[in-house]
């Protein structure tokens, strides 16, 4: 890891954190613990050998921890530590910060990747409490409003108003692209359980930042 020899405690963070494709490790890692073949789903562009090198440096620092699932489930998987969790809200504002600037990627986004854009985007204006599931192909998101803050964890919601079945890409552009909730679930691409009015509100709480400069 290439050091920057600088006191100051931006240089010392990006230290750690400033090599290419880490944050977007960190990124990955927000909502909760995940599988290395996880992790590859949501990195397409990174190689696993690059994957595997920046777990380890994370692991070196204290941010990152493999942890081996107990039965029914085996295997391991790798989560951030309280010290990493503690970027939280770095990676937030980032994203809110970066969400301004005009993007020409065709790429998909991760289900984390999304799961965050809606953190950044929440629009909490009249907005009344309600608590969501996001089943997203094989991810669970547990989103919940409250006192017109968002939350977003990895998970199943307790007692949900409704449940939004579909995938990140139709979420997407529902949330971002304008489609609406109704038509999408008219073509079979997603599906509501529970309140659909509840979850069409939902859906319509996340507009698009003013691009910089406008």
């Amino acid at each position: 890891m290439r050091q920057y020899d600088d006191p100051c405690g931006v240089a010392r963070a990006l230290d750690v954190v400033g090599e290419r494709w880490t944050l977007l490790v960190v990124r990955e890692l927000l909502f909760g613990p995940k599988r290395f073949s996880d992790l590859v789903r949501g990195l397409p562009g990174m190689s696993q050998n690059v994957l595997s090198q920046r777990l380890r440096e994370l692991a070196s620092v204290g941010l990152v921890e493999r942890r081996r699932l107990g039965p029914p489930v085996s295997g391991q998987v790798y989560e951030l530590t309280e010290h990493g969790a503690a970027l939280r809200p770095v990676v937030i504002e980032l994203a809110r910060w970066g969400s301004r600037i005009p993007t020409v990627s065709r790429a998909d986004l991760s289900v984390d990747a999304l799961a965050l854009a809606l953190l950044t985007t929440f629009q909490p204006d009249g907005a009344e409490d309600v608590r969501i599931t996001l089943a997203l192909g094989d991810d669970r998101f547990a989103a919940e409003i409250t006192g017109g803050r968002l939350e977003i964890v990895r998970g199943e919601t307790r007692h949900p108003d409704a449940e939004i079945r579909t995938d990140a890409a139709v979420l997407r552009s529902v949330v971002f692209g304008g489609r609406p909730l109704a038509e999408a679930v008219s073509a079979g691409e997603a599906e509501v359980r529970g309140d659909a009015e509840k979850a069409t509100d939902f859906v319509s709480r996340f507009p698009r930042p003013a691009p910089v400069g406008s």
